[in-house]
């Protein structure tokens, strides 16, 4: 892990590269509602940074336990790239930028989601994520053709 100090010298420098996971359940996505900076309190989809030397499989996996515990079962399928610009980060007034890798995961169900991340989970369909207020942009751009 990087010092505090250094790694928000990155997110002022650099792009991060990221993974989010979109959870689907019965043509329903999960959302969970964020706690930290950026996009707090909008209902965003589960993931995380991909750290150095790490795999994206091993990335996957990681963040699927951290944030859903879930151990996947087979790989996600890709989505695409996406970019999310962001004006604040954990620091505050630093901006940030993602380089997003998106992947699609098909579940029976999820059980003891943590709560260090999200406040709160909910799933939602498809056209209910495009019309809430409450679910970040980036979210929204993952579903729209």
């Amino acid at each position: 892990m990087l010092d505090d100090q250094i790694f928000k010298t990155v997110v002022d420098s650099a792009p991060l590269i990221s993974i989010d996971i979109l959870i689907k359940k019965s043509n329903k996505i999960l959302l969970g509602k964020r706690i930290n900076k950026p996009a707090q309190g909008y209902f965003f989809s589960i993931g995380g940074r991909i750290n150095k030397n790490e795999t994206i499989d091993n990335a996957m996996a990681r963040v699927a336990l951290n944030e859903l515990n879930i151990d996947l079962k087979y790989t996600p399928e890709f989505i695409g790239v996406f970019e999310h610009f962001y004006d604040d980060s954990m620091y505050g007034n630093v901006s940030t930028h993602y380089v997003n890798l998106a992947y699609e995961y098909e579940v029976k169900g999820v059980q003891n989601l943590p709560t260090d991340q999200h406040s709160e989970y909910q799933w939602f369909s498809i056209e209910e994520l495009l019309n809430s207020d409450q679910v970040h942009l980036y979210v929204k751009d993952y579903f729209r053709n």
